[in-house]
């Protein structure tokens, strides 16, 4: 296995679609939709013998009657055509191919027939092949939508690889309002070839991939994939959530559980927590390095209830809790209320302004024993939700313009209709 191996499918510069169509609920023609109307900076070419023209596209009969070798070809053809067109577009020198083609029936015993089919073509080529019943492969910088997906991603620096695409979609629609983007999305179907280690090792070696999101369903290549996720874990944020984790017991949950954790990826439990994952690595963008930064956190808030319900979270989750200095704890005395309360979490009491929260994290952000600052606020009458997140905000900036070194910060504005607002106004921030 080479990392270039997969170097023409996600930068392919000429594309062929078979099986393309324009019958409007078809398959080939969401394919043809989402590759030949979109923004795909190559060449792009519909195949189907019964089509003259799809999208005001020429449409060509076969595979040899292309202008061109393939970088990639989608293929959406019938399933028992399927081991003759990889045949073909082998000696036609096409580099890669994706197949969205599904078994016609969805039993174990037609799913395992069809990977087979895919599995013994791919033996005699070189050609990498994802698939079959693939949801497809998007790289949203290239413009290119090999998908079945309902709307297109916006450009980013987060990959998302899963077998299954509907978890893959779920993600795009939750990101497009929030106008978080993806360098690639990978649906690798039944991986009759090419698995979740080939992919990883690709996008652990790319400089436009900063974060990786995993939703792994079943490991064929075990050792493979640890290897994979261990190199690329060493690199760059892995973040994986497992489908189907009761699917033979909590003793077989556990061991993948101990398995992520050697290889150095986080694992979430919930697409809620996905989410959040994918929200925080777009939303903050890569952490400064420093000798000895690690998970130092810390906890301000304007109520001591709703601070020792987060710190009860994160020690819960072995999240180590900071050490207020002597030094910062001074400062703190001498700018806050006699009242306030400490050492962690910092309740700067329930009337507390946007002032406030201001002077405590101008403190807060300039401790070197803290790595990260989880900053709280509950609704009361008595102060102005969206003024302290603006104090926020600016403290932040203030404290961005004095250097490279940054703790990160979270922010969570508890309620709806109060705190709306005011997590705008973060988030645009």
């Amino acid at each position: 296995m080479t990392v270039r191996r997969l170097e023409r499918l996600f930068q392919a510069q000429s594309v062929a679609l078979i099986g393309a169509s324009d019958r409007p609920g078809s398959v080939g023609a969401l394919l043809s939709r989402n590759l030949l109307s979109g923004a795909y900076r190559g060449r792009a070419y519909p195949v189907n013998p019964s089509h003259g023209q799809i999208l005001g596209r020429p449409c060509f009969p076969d595979i040899q009657s292309l202008p061109e070798p393939l970088d990639l070809a989608v293929i959406a053809a019938p399933t028992d055509a399927l081991g003759g067109l990889i045949a073909d577009l082998d000696r036609a020198g096409c580099r890669s191919a994706v197949v969205v083609t599904a078994p016609r029936q969805r039993e174990p015993a037609t799913r395992r027939a069809l990977r087979r089919t895919v599995h013994a073509a791919a033996a005699t080529t070189a050609m990498p092949i994802i698939g079959p019943d693939s949801h497809g492969v998007i790289v949203p910088a290239r413009g290119l939508n090999a998908s079945l997906g309902h709307l297109a991603p916006l450009p980013g620096d987060i990959a998302f690889l899963a077998q299954s695409g509907l978890i893959a979609g779920a993600i795009i629609d939750w990101a497009i309002p929030r106008k978080i983007g993806f360098s690639h999305l990978v649906a690798l179907g039944d991986m009759a070839d090419v698995d979740y280690a080939e992919v990883l090792d690709h996008l652990a070696a790319d400089a436009g991939t900063r974060a990786i999101l995993l939703a792994i369903e079943s490991l064929p290549h075990a050792r493979r994939f640890l290897s994979a996720a261990r190199a690329a874990s060493r690199v760059k944020p892995v973040i994986v959530i497992r489908t189907g984790r009761y699917r033979g017991g909590a003793a077989r949950d556990a061991a993948y559980d101990a398995a992520f954790r050697r290889a150095g990826m986080l694992r979430v439990q919930t697409l809620e927590e996905l989410f959040d994952a994918v929200e925080a690595l777009a939303l903050h963008g890569p952490a400064e390095a420093r000798p000895g930064w690690g998970d130092r956190v810390v906890v301000l808030s304007n109520g001591r209830g709703i601070g020792m319900l987060a710190t009860d979270v994160l020690a819960g989750q072995g999240v180590r809790l900071a050490r207020i200095g002597p030094d910062t704890t001074r400062r703190l005395n001498e700018d806050l209320p006699n009242q306030w309360y400490g050492p962690n979490p910092i309740d700067i009491l329930p009337d507390a302004d946007g002032s406030r929260y201001a002077k405590a994290l101008d403190i807060l952000l300039t401790d070197r024993g803290i790595d990260a600052v989880l900053v709280l606020h509950g609704p009361i009458a008595i102060a102005d939700a969206e003024a302290a997140a603006r104090s926020v905000v600016e403290a932040v900036e203030r404290s961005r313009a004095k250097g490279p070194y940054q703790p990160w910060i979270f922010a969570s504005w508890i309620g709806v209709q109060t705190a709306l607002p005011a997590r705008r106004l973060l988030e645009h921030h």
